[in-house]
């Protein structure tokens, strides 16, 4: 493997897994594996749909770091149902429900919105 390569997949968090083929790689891997990839292309954004989808809670963890890391390689549209990862990574949050937007702002503005509250929390609204 190049040297840029084995960078990029050891900043995927597939460090000493480079012989591995992909098809003998866990599901978590496979993401790691898709993020390494991308990396290689030199994105000038990342688009992650659901990339924590069917994974643990360790495996989502070591996505969330991997995650907050390529911040600094280039901007993240995440769409993500978990919340807690949400809230980590984002500087702005966009929440939708049933494809309508709902409520903007900052993590903070977000988890102190009404809307959001009810809609993900199941609270109701005070008059």
């Amino acid at each position: 493997l190049t040297e840029p390569a084995v960078f990029h997949i050891a900043h995927a968090g597939l460090g000493g897994r480079e012989s591995v083929p992909a098809s003998d790689l866990s599901h978590g891997e496979r993401r790691r594996l898709e993020i390494a990839m991308a990396l290689a292309l030199r994105p000038r954004a990342f688009l992650l749909d659901e990339p924590k989808a069917g994974m643990g809670p360790e495996g989502t963890a070591d996505l969330t770091t991997i995650l907050a890391d390529l911040r600094s390689e280039a901007p993240i549209l995440l769409i993500e149902h978990d919340m807690d990862a949400v809230f980590q990574l984002a500087d702005r949050i966009s929440v939708l429900v049933y494809g309508e937007i709902v409520a903007s702002g900052t993590p903070d503005e977000i988890r102190s919105d009404p809307k959001v509250r009810q809609a993900y929390l199941g609270e109701e609204e005070s008059a």
